[in-house]
């Protein structure tokens, strides 16, 4: 079976890798920038269309607002990007916002970031894919007409591109990345340069429409009201920040360092891009409507179930370069990329943070463990996984899951930035060097800011967001919660039962006799090893069973073990059933409850084949009974293997590769690197 499936995984994710390259797959900030900030640099995409969407509700009118509303979320950004650069100086192991929170509000707080975080990650591939369908759908009809089917194709292709490993993934991602964020910047400068210098009217395609208003003549409480909403929306600009204090381990030294210019960089261009787009929206007129079937209007009649909404990039690129341009299909194919490829922010941050969570045990172990790759296989494919799901139950629609969005980011912002308060007040109490004071101060205000503001968005969120949506993102994070709160529970549980005990007890004593046996179906080369490796150890009583299911080839094996005098005696075990196990299992039962002390030593003769079809033929009867044996206390039970010439061949053919990893082979524990273990040594 390995041999099977081992040609397919090589050619999807390419050759294993040593433990000792783990060093080669650190990112420069050139590769660190796309890998880590695609995702807040390519929701400039959607979030200026989610604010035109929400503020079209009261009518046109409205628009005039969303140049405040782009004010304030730069300042939201800016404080953020403040916040976490004190973060990730001060946590550089890459738990980010969870090891933040549980270091220093508990591990009640530390756990409901992780829950939050991981529910935003599966989010932002679902909206990313689903809104990088949308846009390229607008060139190509195709990818709108089955956007479900193209969102689940793209989210296999990129989950294949991360399991050949980070350093690999993030060479791909940066080209699309950097030709999205110079287009749009060429789009702005010329779209100002035509507008202020020029002195030219440009027009997006949806100038000329109406929207009508389903709720005209709004103010007072109801305006207050949408304006936080399209706050909100427009929030989105905001997801991924966290990423990056989350992936500090995947820089290249000075690790924090790299890491906090990378972020200053990132919210920067996101900021620039956000408000260009924004003022370019206003500037060419575009029109935007939550139900554009109905409420656009066309020469005074809506355009019908058959318009297809473009977002606010594509109208903005067709106004400034013209629709159909080269810079306008260049533009749009690369929105389209990088919104694919936003998706990897999340690949990135789930599985470190998975394995994390899994060494504090609330998630599985196996999230622990690097693949061939070097990079957290088992926590991409769960988060593809997820995703996928997400996608199909909303059917790729963009619009529908955005409004599940933001919820997990904001929590997750709000304690870690309350918990850094706390961090630098603890170190405060003890520090005396005056500069490191002076600098703990500036960071402590920093946070603290942050906290609040982080807090007062949050609470906007939940009132204006919890009924369009949000309260699946908060179900979830409570199914997190509860999940890795019973898997911790279980661990602890297991590890409590099994620790050694500092006086020894039944489990380190010496049994007072070992009743050892030898199962028999037939008299064969592996009954006979199994026999003679049983009788090396030496067991106070020792004996062959079988079982009697057909009366002629029972008393065949009886004659055969007479002929041959062998000088082990034959127990026959009758079984009116046919059955094999149950026999076997109820004869170990009786033997301890005679005898609790005794120890029960069982000895399985077993086939070693060579080919995966073989292993349906053969050994069956053997994992059953294993399977059935392992719950019962005081049983030991040995397989004695017999390699058939089938798999001396598979083991001849398979050390003839380059590299074999044996079948049943598992990697376990952190990456060493070579050079670290010579240093060790030398000491």
């Amino acid at each position: 079976m390995s041999k099977l499936t081992d040609l397919p995984k090589r050619i999807l994710i390419g050759r294993a890798l040593r433990s000792d390259r783990l060093g080669e797959t650190l990112l420069p900030k050139r590769i660190a920038l796309p890998v880590f900030a695609s995702d807040p640099l390519s929701s400039v995409a959607y979030a200026p269309g989610e604010v035109l969407l929400v503020l079209s509700v009261a009518g046109v009118s409205a628009y005039s607002f969303s140049p405040w509303i782009a004010v304030a979320v730069v300042v939201l950004m800016f404080t953020v990007v403040a916040s976490y650069r004190q973060n990730v100086h001060a946590y550089p192991s890459g738990g980010g916002d969870y090891e933040v929170a549980n270091t220093n509000l508990g591990p009640r707080a530390g756990l409901t970031v992780a829950s939050a975080l991981l529910v935003d990650y599966v989010l932002t591939v679902a909206v990313s894919i689903s809104s990088g369908v949308e846009n390229l759908g607008s060139a190509i009809p195709f990818f709108v007409e089955h956007k479900t089917l193209c969102a689940v194709g793209m989210i296999v292709l990129l989950t294949l591109m991360n399991l050949r490993g980070v350093k690999e993934s993030g060479k791909l991602f940066a080209i699309p990345t950097y030709v999205f964020v110079a287009g749009v910047f060429l789009m702005i400068a010329w779209g100002a340069f035509r507008g202020f210098v020029l002195g030219e009217d440009m027009n997006a395609p949806t100038a000329d429409y109406e929207i009508k208003a389903e709720h005209a003549g709004i103010g007072g409480v109801a305006l207050l009201f949408l304006l936080l909403r399209a706050f909100s929306s427009g929030c989105a600009a905001l997801t991924g920040v966290e990423a990056i204090s989350n992936g500090v381990p995947a820089f290249r030294k000075p690790k924090s360092k790299n890491a906090a210019t990378t972020l200053l960089l990132m919210g920067a261009l996101a900021v620039t891009m956000f408000c260009g787009i924004i003022g370019l929206a206003m500037a060419t007129d575009v029109k935007m409507a939550e139900n554009p079937a109905t409420d656009l209007l066309r020469n005074g009649t809506p355009v019908g179930s058959g318009y297809t909404q473009n977002p606010v990039i594509s109208q903005v690129a067709a106004a400034v370069f013209g629709d159909g341009t080269f810079m306008f299909v260049l533009l749009a194919a690369a929105t389209a990329l990088v919104l694919f490829l936003a998706a990897n922010t999340a690949y990135n941050g789930f599985p470190l943070l998975g394995s994390i969570l899994a060494q504090d045990r609330y998630l599985p172990r196996q999230l622990h463990t690097r693949g061939d790759r070097l990079a957290f296989s088992n926590g991409i494919v769960l988060l593809a996984g997820a995703a996928v799901l997400l996608v199909w139950i909303y059917g790729a629609d963009s619009t529908r899951l955005i409004q599940l969005y933001i919820v997990g980011v904001f929590v997750s912002f709000t304690l870690s930035q309350t918990g850094m308060v706390r961090h630098w007040n603890r170190h405060l109490v003890t520090e005396t060097d005056p500069a490191k004071r002076r600098h703990m101060i500036r960071s402590r205000a920093i946070n603290t800011f942050g906290a609040f503001f982080t807090g007062l968005v949050l609470v906007v969120v939940l009132l204006t967001k919890f009924t369009h949506g949000a309260w699946v993102a908060l179900l979830g994070m409570v199914i997190f919660y509860v999940t890795m709160t019973a898997i911790r529970r279980h661990y602890d549980r297991v590890a409590a039962e099994i620790a050694a005990p500092d006086e020894p007890g039944d489990d380190a004593g010496r049994p007072s006799r070992v009743h050892s046996m030898v199962l028999v179906s037939k008299l064969h080369k592996p009954t006979l090893r199994a026999l003679a490796y049983a009788k090396l150890m030496r067991s106070d009583k020792l004996e062959a069973l079988t079982i009697n299911v057909d009366p002629e080839e029972t008393k065949a094996l009886r004659d055969e073990w007479e002929r041959r005098r062998i000088d082990v005696p034959l127990k026959v075990l009758d079984s009116p059933y046919r059955e094999i196990t149950r026999p076997v299992v109820d004869y170990v039962k009786r033997l301890r409850r005679e005898s609790p002390r005794t120890a029960v030593s069982i000895f399985i003769p077993e086939y070693v084949v060579g080919h995966w079809y073989e292993h349906l033929l053969h050994n069956q009867s053997a994992l059953r009974l294993k399977g059935r044996l392992l719950f019962t206390p005081g049983v030991m039970v040995t397989s004695v293997p017999y390699q058939l010439e089938s798999s001396e061949a598979a083991k001849l053919r398979a050390r003839k590769r380059a590299e074999w990893n044996a079948p049943g082979s598992v990697r376990r524990g952190p990456v060493v690197n070579e050079r670290d273990k010579d240093k060790a040594g030398r000491k």
